[in-house]
């Protein structure tokens, strides 16, 4: 025996879950149960659900939130049995708990189709309303804009909100074979469906809008297959701009031709050139002379907003000269590289190298602490390659001065700073390179790439950062 259940409309979701429960509780299987909704044809050879004077227990259902979302949007589709394939679902999401972890589900791929389909077609809605201006004879200071829409499925109350909010301030109404909506600025009416006869015709206000269209037709950017997978032609006969495609597609070809044809425009108002900038100040032969003119330095934006030039740290002449992209905020505030939380994961990488952090001279690719403000912190950002190469002459005069034997790239904007050349970090660390000036240079990661890693990375990520500057003691090998 098929038990017979009665939404009281098409979108009954409220119904269905009342029911659904009902029919958890005592146990009915979905291939017991005909599902009516509106005015789908009853199953004639099903029982209609007697009326129960005690309320069903509480089945205590839980589902997912993806299925609870999936049951507004696919009741709303035009299919006759989606109350049973919903049932149908909830059943088997109580008996088999695996069921919301398969993708290919025959059941869950056919719901998650229907749902596509319901939201294109409020999306198409959203794309496709054309209203027309009519005269209100009880108003006529306060024109009504009336449109007619043919949707695919039951979407007009769950998308009248949407034009609610799009069109707050206008009289609207819109026209369906079957649900029909109104806008009078305080609320929504719904109502039965209309006619297409009800449609009104065109307003003043299509000729302006057709005209607008013509004129910003492009030719030269036709696509007719995908314009009509995006407008189907369906919806053609209601739309006033439909009557213009034909014409214009077919002048495409020769308009583009009509346009490359011609020569080439002189613009009405050109952009100022920029104002030449001034030269950079140019370094004396020490490393204070260089710094103090670094500091000075305006040749890009990051200067002015910095509280000073942080310049490289340590001896004339050592072995190794370590390069990372730019200060940090607290290397900003003190004026030294590399005493933040970075640099003292980096001394600690040096110690366990067999390194000196002494011993060798540590500097930035970019000079000033590049920020972002949010709330009272400065939080890092990364320099452009503009700001880059704006700072790139004042470290290979600090290289020049310092004089290394060889050279360690601290992350990508150091090592193609170094290089000249952009660089894969990930894949080419570990690695030397050499440069035009015969320095060789070891490319690793900057230490605060390791400082982003989750906690259970961070061992073995640190392991290998120091086996590389291990690498950079002895730059021959």
């Amino acid at each position: 025996m098929t038990l017979l259940v009665r939404l009281d409309h098409e979108t009954d979701l409220a119904g269905f879950r009342r029911e659904a429960r009902a029919l958890l509780a005592r146990r009915v299987a979905p291939e017991q149960v005909h599902w009516s909704a509106g005015r789908c044809h009853d199953d004639l050879f099903a029982v209609a659900e007697p009326a129960d004077d005690q309320p069903p227990a509480d089945t205590g259902v839980n589902v997912p939130p993806a299925f609870l979302e999936l049951c507004h949007t696919l009741v709303l589709h035009r299919e006759p049995h989606r109350f049973a394939l919903l049932y149908r679902l909830l059943w088997r999401l109580l008996h088999e708990p695996n069921l919301r972890h398969d993708p290919l589900d025959a059941d869950m791929v056919q719901a998650r189709h229907m749902a596509q389909a319901v939201r294109r077609d409020i999306h198409k809605m959203h794309a496709f309303v054309r209203f027309r201006q009519v005269q209100d004879t009880d108003n006529p200071l306060d024109p009504l804009h009336v449109a007619w829409f043919e949707p695919d499925h039951h979407i007009v109350e769950a998308n009248a909100p949407w034009f609610r909010r799009r069109f707050a301030n206008m009289r609207w109404a819109i026209l369906t074979p079957e649900r029909c909506v109104e806008w009078d600025r305080q609320q929504l009416h719904f109502r039965a469906g209309a006619d297409h006869s009800d449609a009104p015709p065109a307003d003043a206000g299509e000729q302006l809008w057709l005209t607008y269209y013509q004129g910003i037709f492009n030719p030269a950017r036709l696509k007719l297959k995908m314009m009509q997978k995006e407008m189907p032609r369906k919806y053609w006969r209601n739309l006033p701009e439909a009557s213009l495609i034909g014409e214009l597609a077919a002048r495409a070809q020769e308009r583009s031709g009509t346009m490359i044809e011609q020569p080439a425009t002189v613009p009405l108002r050109r952009i100022p050139a920029a104002p030449r900038r001034l030269p950079a100040v140019a370094a004396s032969g020490s490393l204070p002379q260089l710094h103090a003119a670094t500091d000075r330095c305006r040749d890009c934006p990051i200067g002015a907003l910095a509280t000073q030039a942080v310049p490289g740290e340590g001896p004339l002449y050592p072995a190794l000269m370590f390069v990372g992209e730019q200060p940090g905020d607290q290397e900003d505030l003190r004026g030294r590289p590399f005493v933040g939380p970075a640099g003292q994961l980096f001394e600690r990488a040096l110690a366990q190298a067999g390194l000196d952090r002494q011993a060798v001279f540590v500097s930035n690719a970019v000079r000033h602490f590049k920020y972002e403000l949010r709330g009272k912190r400065r939080i890092h950002k990364t320099p452009t390659q503009h700001e880059a190469d704006a700072c790139r002459h004042w470290l290979e005069e600090e290289i020049a001065l310092v004089q290394p034997r060889a050279l360690v790239a601290l992350g990508a904007t150091a090592a193609r700073a170094l290089l000249g050349r952009p660089m894969a970090v990930m894949s080419e660390r570990g690695q030397w390179f050499a440069r035009g000036d015969g320095l060789r240079v070891l490319v690793t990661v900057h230490p605060s790439a390791l400082l982003r890693l989750p906690p259970e990375q961070l061992p073995a990520a640190f392991e290998r950062f120091a086996g590389e500057l291990t690498l950079a003691a002895v730059p021959d090998r």
